[in-house]
Formats: C-alpha cells, structure tokens, sequence
C-alpha cells in the first residue's frame, strides 16, 4: 500500500508542491503548526530517515536548506525549525516550520483544517524564491 505522500506525488490526490525531482520533493502540509510549514520527502517510500539512503538524504536536506531560505523571506520568523518525527506516516519526511520560538514547534499546535487557496499562494511564492 501507498503512503498518503506517494499518492500525492502520483497526483492521485491533491497537494500544494513547492519543489519536485526524481529523489525529492516537497509540499504544504494540509495541517501546519504555522503558516508556512513545508514538508520534504523523499519519492522513495522510505518508513525512517536513518533508513534512507546517503545520496537521498543529503539532497533532503540540501533541498530543505534552500526551501528554509526561502521561508524566511517570506514568513515572519526568526529561524526555521527542521523536525524529523516520523510517527504520523510511514513515510520519511522533513517538516520545515517557520517559528520565533520553540512554543512555534508543538504539534499540538496543528491546524485542523487550512484554506487552499492559502496554501497555494504559500507554495507558489516559496518556489518563486527557489
């Protein structure tokens, strides 16, 4: 069985990309704990980041490096927080989340639901900068 992820990138359902190539890609979060919260996953379903491979995770984390630059232009914040978690898929991915201080990192901090049309502008203006 598919991850939710792979069925995004297989386009089976919808998602807001920011960035996409053979090994990676990345996508709003459809329930970010801030305005701005961009996930990077690798294409390949892979369950835990020690799991993936050496080449795969350094172009995650070159990938969430740029999309982070990217963030801060953008969002209001001091820094931006990479959080590997890893329990709410079964799929490795990288939550980027723009934040002021660590109280901007709960997860129980997450949206419930989140308005499309925001998450579109969100992505179309992070890729503009990429």
């Amino acid at each position: 069985m598919s991850s939710v992820f792979n069925l995004i990138h297989q386009r089976k359902i919808p998602g807001h990309f920011v960035f996409e190539d053979e090994n990676v890609f990345a996508i709003m979060t459809i329930n970010p704990i801030a305005k701005g919260h961009v996930l990077v996953i690798p294409t390949q379903e892979v369950d835990e980041w020690t799991n993936v491979d050496e080449s795969t995770r350094q172009e995650l984390f070159t990938v969430a490096h740029r999309i982070a630059e990217a963030q801060k232009k953008l969002f209001p914040c001091e820094r931006v927080a990479l959080i590997i978690a890893g329990f709410e898929v079964p799929h490795c991915h990288l939550h980027l989340i723009p934040a002021t201080s660590m109280r901007d990192v709960s997860f129980s901090n997450a949206a419930a639901t989140v308005d499309q049309d925001d998450l579109a502008e969100y992505a179309a203006g992070i890729s503009r900068l990429l």
